[in-house]
């Protein structure tokens, strides 16, 4: 399976930004969907965004609501997550995941996750 490292979290004062990244290694294709969740403490883990292997479409969970950018960068095989107008309740450990489609990447059945990285907003 895919192999993913997650870096980039950190701590930041409300309306503060970060960029997380995730690199991914396995197959000789590259052509995977990705995407990132993220659990906060005592929380169920939550999609936050998803782009596509050529990253002609992007979704996001309602909650974002314009503040974050996912992006990818397919010669080195790493995707981002530009995170603005960061909030208290954005706080937790951020995951990446990849997949051969977004479909299989949300389904229940997933279960491929890095390290994560962690992500603290101030008040």
């Amino acid at each position: 399976q895919v192999q993913l490292v997650e870096s980039g979290g950190g701590l930041v004062q409300a309306g503060g930004s970060l960029r997380l990244s995730c690199a991914a290694s396995g197959p000789t294709s590259t052509k995977y969907a990705m995407g990132w969740f993220r659990q906060a403490p005592g929380k169920e883990r939550e999609f936050v965004a998803v782009i596509d292997w050529d990253g002609s479409n992007t979704y996001y969970a309602d909650f974002v609501n314009g503040r974050f950018a996912i992006s990818r960068d397919n010669v080195k095989n790493t995707v981002y997550l530009q995170m603005n107008g960061l909030k208290p309740e954005d706080t937790a450990v951020y995951y990446c995941a990849a997949d051969y489609t977004i479909a299989t990447m949300l389904g229940p059945e997933y279960d491929n996750w890095g390290q994560g990285t962690q992500v603290t907003v101030s008040s």
